[in-house]
Protein backbone atom coordinates (compact mmCIF):
# COMPACT_ATOMS: atom_id res chain seq x y z
CA UNK A 1 0.00 0.00 0.00
CA UNK A 2 1.62 3.65 -0.90
CA UNK A 3 2.56 5.61 1.62
CA UNK A 4 0.27 8.56 2.29
CA UNK A 5 1.84 12.25 2.59
CA UNK A 6 2.09 12.55 6.14
CA UNK A 7 3.85 8.57 5.81
CA UNK A 8 6.20 10.39 3.21
CA UNK A 9 6.95 13.58 5.47
CA UNK A 10 7.61 11.12 8.52
CA UNK A 11 10.38 8.93 6.28
CA UNK A 12 11.84 11.80 4.47
CA UNK A 13 12.33 13.14 8.08
CA UNK A 14 14.69 10.00 9.49
CA UNK A 15 17.33 11.73 7.19
CA UNK A 16 17.50 14.59 9.71
CA UNK A 17 20.46 15.05 12.04
CA UNK A 18 21.01 16.60 15.14
CA UNK A 19 22.34 19.91 14.40
CA UNK A 20 21.71 19.76 11.32
CA UNK A 21 20.40 23.26 9.24
CA UNK A 22 17.50 22.46 6.79
CA UNK A 23 15.33 24.13 4.19
CA UNK A 24 11.48 22.82 3.75
CA UNK A 25 10.02 23.37 0.43
CA UNK A 26 6.40 23.80 -0.11
CA UNK A 27 3.88 20.99 -0.45
CA UNK A 28 4.84 17.62 1.15
CA UNK A 29 8.32 19.02 2.51
CA UNK A 30 6.55 21.24 4.78
CA UNK A 31 4.99 18.39 6.69
CA UNK A 32 8.83 17.33 7.77
CA UNK A 33 8.18 19.68 10.36
CA UNK A 34 5.86 17.33 12.06
CA UNK A 35 8.10 14.79 12.58
CA UNK A 36 11.48 16.55 13.88
CA UNK A 37 12.78 13.96 16.85
CA UNK A 38 11.68 16.33 20.44
CA UNK A 39 15.53 15.03 21.40
CA UNK A 40 16.80 16.63 18.14
CA UNK A 41 18.20 19.96 17.64
CA UNK A 42 17.30 21.22 14.27
CA UNK A 43 16.86 25.08 12.96
CA UNK A 44 14.71 25.17 9.53
CA UNK A 45 16.00 28.19 7.61
CA UNK A 46 14.04 29.99 4.90
CA UNK A 47 14.68 31.69 1.48
CA UNK A 48 12.46 34.70 2.72
CA UNK A 49 15.00 35.56 5.55
CA UNK A 50 14.42 33.78 8.80
CA UNK A 51 15.79 30.89 10.48
CA UNK A 52 14.54 28.75 13.38
CA UNK A 53 10.73 28.68 11.91
CA UNK A 54 8.45 27.52 14.84
CA UNK A 55 5.49 25.30 13.78
CA UNK A 56 2.07 25.51 11.72
CA UNK A 57 0.30 28.09 14.18
CA UNK A 58 -3.08 27.97 15.96
CA UNK A 59 -6.09 30.19 14.99
CA UNK A 60 -5.27 32.40 17.76
CA UNK A 61 -1.31 32.93 17.04
CA UNK A 62 -1.72 33.58 13.35
CA UNK A 63 0.60 36.61 12.71
CA UNK A 64 0.40 37.79 8.83
CA UNK A 65 3.80 39.03 8.85
CA UNK A 66 5.29 35.82 10.00
CA UNK A 67 5.61 33.48 6.83
CA UNK A 68 7.77 31.03 4.80
CA UNK A 69 8.40 31.11 1.83
CA UNK A 70 5.50 29.60 0.57
CA UNK A 71 3.69 31.90 1.77
CA UNK A 72 2.35 29.71 4.80
CA UNK A 73 1.64 31.43 8.30
CA UNK A 74 3.85 29.89 10.33
CA UNK A 75 5.42 30.72 14.45
CA UNK A 76 8.88 31.95 15.64
CA UNK A 77 11.19 30.89 18.15
CA UNK A 78 12.87 32.16 21.38
CA UNK A 79 16.22 32.29 19.07
CA UNK A 80 14.33 33.10 15.85
CA UNK A 81 16.27 35.59 13.85
CA UNK A 82 15.32 37.83 10.79
CA UNK A 83 17.63 39.58 7.96
CA UNK A 84 17.33 39.81 4.13
CA UNK A 85 16.61 37.40 1.57
CA UNK A 86 19.90 38.55 0.13
CA UNK A 87 21.65 37.16 3.38
CA UNK A 88 19.41 33.93 3.42
CA UNK A 89 20.45 33.03 -0.33
CA UNK A 90 24.30 33.79 0.86
CA UNK A 91 23.45 30.81 3.42
CA UNK A 92 22.27 29.01 0.95
CA UNK A 93 25.11 29.58 -1.62
CA UNK A 94 27.73 29.29 0.32
CA UNK A 95 27.12 25.97 1.45
CA UNK A 96 25.54 26.89 4.77
CA UNK A 97 22.61 24.58 4.66
CA UNK A 98 23.36 20.66 5.41
CA UNK A 99 19.65 19.48 3.99
CA UNK A 100 17.14 20.42 1.25
CA UNK A 101 13.96 18.95 1.15
CA UNK A 102 11.99 19.16 -2.25
CA UNK A 103 9.09 18.63 -4.31
CA UNK A 104 9.35 17.88 -7.63
CA UNK A 105 7.76 16.94 -11.35
CA UNK A 106 10.23 14.54 -12.62
CA UNK A 107 13.30 13.37 -11.58
CA UNK A 108 16.26 11.47 -14.26
CA UNK A 109 18.34 8.60 -13.28
CA UNK A 110 21.57 10.49 -13.08
CA UNK A 111 19.93 12.97 -10.61
CA UNK A 112 18.87 16.00 -12.24
CA UNK A 113 15.88 17.50 -11.15
CA UNK A 114 13.01 19.58 -12.96
CA UNK A 115 10.37 21.22 -10.18
CA UNK A 116 10.45 24.67 -11.88
CA UNK A 117 8.03 25.29 -14.34
CA UNK A 118 5.40 23.43 -16.88
CA UNK A 119 5.87 25.24 -20.47
CA UNK A 120 2.89 27.00 -21.62
CA UNK A 121 1.35 27.48 -17.68
CA UNK A 122 1.54 30.28 -15.68
CA UNK A 123 4.55 30.44 -13.70
CA UNK A 124 4.37 32.90 -10.56
CA UNK A 125 8.56 32.37 -9.90
CA UNK A 126 10.62 30.12 -9.84
CA UNK A 127 11.63 30.25 -6.06
CA UNK A 128 14.70 29.23 -4.40
CA UNK A 129 15.22 25.77 -5.84
CA UNK A 130 17.72 26.09 -8.46
CA UNK A 131 20.03 27.85 -5.66
CA UNK A 132 19.02 25.40 -3.31
CA UNK A 133 20.12 22.05 -5.49
CA UNK A 134 23.46 23.88 -6.47
CA UNK A 135 24.14 25.35 -2.70
CA UNK A 136 22.57 22.60 -0.53
CA UNK A 137 25.46 19.59 0.84
CA UNK A 138 22.50 17.17 0.66
CA UNK A 139 19.46 17.36 -1.76
CA UNK A 140 16.27 14.80 -0.92
CA UNK A 141 13.32 14.97 -3.29
CA UNK A 142 9.28 13.77 -1.44
CA UNK A 143 6.91 13.28 -4.22
CA UNK A 144 4.38 10.36 -5.76
CA UNK A 145 5.59 8.47 -7.79
CA UNK A 146 3.78 8.97 -11.12
CA UNK A 147 2.01 11.70 -12.36
CA UNK A 148 -1.53 11.37 -12.90
CA UNK A 149 -3.96 12.85 -15.45
CA UNK A 150 -7.67 14.24 -15.73
CA UNK A 151 -8.32 11.48 -17.27
CA UNK A 152 -7.23 8.72 -14.69
CA UNK A 153 -4.02 7.66 -16.78
CA UNK A 154 -0.57 7.78 -14.61
CA UNK A 155 2.70 8.75 -16.13
CA UNK A 156 6.11 7.81 -14.56
CA UNK A 157 8.27 10.36 -12.96
CA UNK A 158 10.94 9.14 -12.78
CA UNK A 159 12.68 9.11 -15.73
CA UNK A 160 15.89 8.07 -17.98
CA UNK A 161 16.41 11.95 -18.77
CA UNK A 162 13.82 14.70 -17.74
CA UNK A 163 11.75 15.78 -20.57
CA UNK A 164 10.68 19.51 -18.15
CA UNK A 165 12.64 22.06 -17.91
CA UNK A 166 16.15 21.75 -15.55
CA UNK A 167 15.95 22.92 -12.22
CA UNK A 168 19.93 21.34 -11.76
CA UNK A 169 21.48 18.44 -13.23
CA UNK A 170 23.45 16.01 -11.28
CA UNK A 171 22.05 17.46 -7.88
CA UNK A 172 19.47 15.17 -6.08
CA UNK A 173 21.43 13.10 -3.38
CA UNK A 174 17.82 10.71 -2.19
CA UNK A 175 13.99 10.11 -4.26
CA UNK A 176 11.54 9.29 -1.85
CA UNK A 177 8.03 8.62 -2.74
CA UNK A 178 4.48 7.08 -1.91
CA UNK A 179 6.43 3.39 -3.14
CA UNK A 180 9.72 3.66 -2.33
CA UNK A 181 13.23 5.27 -1.23
CA UNK A 182 15.82 5.59 -3.90
CA UNK A 183 19.32 6.79 -3.69
CA UNK A 184 21.30 8.72 -6.34
CA UNK A 185 25.22 8.33 -7.17
CA UNK A 186 24.83 11.91 -8.86
CA UNK A 187 29.02 11.98 -9.11
CA UNK A 188 29.15 8.28 -10.66
CA UNK A 189 27.80 6.04 -12.78
CA UNK A 190 25.66 3.90 -10.49
CA UNK A 191 22.66 5.73 -11.11
CA UNK A 192 19.65 4.72 -9.20
CA UNK A 193 19.38 2.42 -6.41
CA UNK A 194 16.05 1.05 -4.37
CA UNK A 195 16.84 0.85 -1.15
CA UNK A 196 13.39 0.31 0.47
CA UNK A 197 9.54 -0.05 -0.54
CA UNK A 198 6.71 1.25 1.20
CA UNK A 199 4.57 -1.72 3.04
CA UNK A 200 2.73 -3.79 0.97
CA UNK A 201 4.58 -2.65 -2.80
CA UNK A 202 6.34 -5.02 -4.80
CA UNK A 203 9.33 -4.30 -7.00
CA UNK A 204 7.09 -5.24 -9.83
CA UNK A 205 4.72 -2.38 -9.00
CA UNK A 206 7.87 0.02 -8.78
CA UNK A 207 9.03 -1.84 -12.58
CA UNK A 208 6.27 -0.67 -14.03
CA UNK A 209 5.69 3.04 -12.80
CA UNK A 210 9.34 3.68 -13.40
CA UNK A 211 10.77 4.38 -16.75
CA UNK A 212 14.07 5.12 -15.39
CA UNK A 213 16.86 2.18 -14.79
CA UNK A 214 17.45 1.27 -11.13
CA UNK A 215 19.59 -1.36 -9.29
CA UNK A 216 17.73 -3.09 -6.08
CA UNK A 217 19.43 -3.23 -2.68
CA UNK A 218 16.22 -4.27 -0.91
Amino acid sequence: MAWTRDQLAERAAKELEDGFYVNLGIGIPTLVANYIPEDMDVTLQSENGMLGMGPFPTEDQVDPDLINAGKQTITELRRTSYFSSADSFAMIRGGHINLSILGAMEISEKGDIANWMIPGKMVKGMGGAMDLVAGVKKVVVVMEHVAKGKDGSESPKLLKGCDLPLTGTRVVDMVITDLGVFTIDKEGDDGMTLIELADGVSVDEIKAKTQAAFKIAV
